[in-house]
């Protein structure tokens, strides 16, 4: 088996692969059945069925299969946060999409994992868990295999996934926390979103943590994950993100969205046990209240 094979030290007597795999440990039957295909499920070593019962002490292994990734290739920095067998998390840069666009074919963070994936022989398509605006930096995590971006995409949907976000708003708030409760649609074909009724629920939670010269720097906690939200909801309040061209104003003082990821916490895709990705408020930000 590879090196990043998925080992089961099983402890359940009598159980049928297929409903331990998928009950027990979250494959889903897609997956399952494209791994049987391509005989990649073991148990003790040898290629079995889904059908075949395991015993306690049974050892089940899965092999993830090798892909071709559509991204070009090419060589960019990037800012390593943490590496294991099933994920990538980046300490994402500004001025750089995720996904190639019209505007930008070959100058992603796509592009660049894509190369160093190559470069370090992971033959495995990039797969984003989540996603950041272009000019927005901070935690990225990029699925290894399926099952890992399965199971952190699942545990966002029930929201069992922790971000947290800094940002650096216009203007002094009279209180100094709280929570934004607001629908947020898109009512024309632009990028653009706004607040309103008929848009989706959208919950953010703030707390402001450091006050100057007419700005603040807010702790945010998304209860929903919706485009744009952080920028659309403090907009709406008055506090527009510092330097965000499309819902407030450019400024001197900073060349992009003041809006950083800080930290998401998940529970890892293969162990289960609760792991914390953090990084710094970046140098760009914090200037600001020195």
């Amino acid at each position: 088996m590879k090196e990043d094979a998925y080992i089961i030290h099983n402890s359940y007597d009598g159980t049928r692969i297929r409903n331990l795999l998928e009950l027990k440990h979250g494959f889903s039957k897609n997956l399952l059945n494209r791994l049987e295909l391509h005989q990649s499920i073991y148990l003790n070593d040898q290629i079995i069925k889904l059908n075949k019962m395991a015993y306690n002490g049974d050892i089940i292994g899965i092999d993830f299969l090798d892909e071709e990734d559509e991204y070009e290739k090419v060589e960019m920095p990037i800012d390593i946060l943490y590496e294991d067998l099933d994920l990538l998390v980046l300490n994402k840069r500004p001025f750089r999409v995720v996904h190639p666009s019209r505007r930008h074919q070959i100058d992603t963070t796509a592009n660049a994992v894509a190369y160093y994936f190559m470069k370090h022989q992971i033959n495995r398509k990039v797969r984003f868990v989540n996603r950041l605006d272009m000019n927005t930096t901070g935690v990225l995590i990029i699925a290894k295999n399926p099952h890992a971006h399965h199971m952190i995409s699942q545990d966002m949907r029930n929201n069992k996934v922790d971000k947290q976000y800094v940002a650096v708003v216009e203007g002094i708030f009279e209180q100094k926390s709280g929570i934004i409760n607001q629908r947020i649609a898109r009512l024309d074909d632009c990028l653009k979103r706004e607040v309103d009724e008929s848009g989706k629920a959208c919950i953010t939670h703030y707390k402001v943590i450091k006050e100057n010269n007419g700005l603040s720097m807010v702790e945010v906690k998304l209860e929903t994950g919706r485009t744009h939200q952080i920028r659309v909801h403090f907009e709406h309040l008055g506090h527009p993100v510092l330097g965000d061209a499309l819902y407030g104003k450019p400024t001197e003082l900073i060349s992009r969205q003041a809006l950083h990821c800080i930290s998401i916490e998940i529970n890892h895709p293969r162990t289960r046990e609760t792991l914390l990705l953090t990084t710094e408020v970046p140098r760009d930000m914090s200037i600001l209240f020195e």
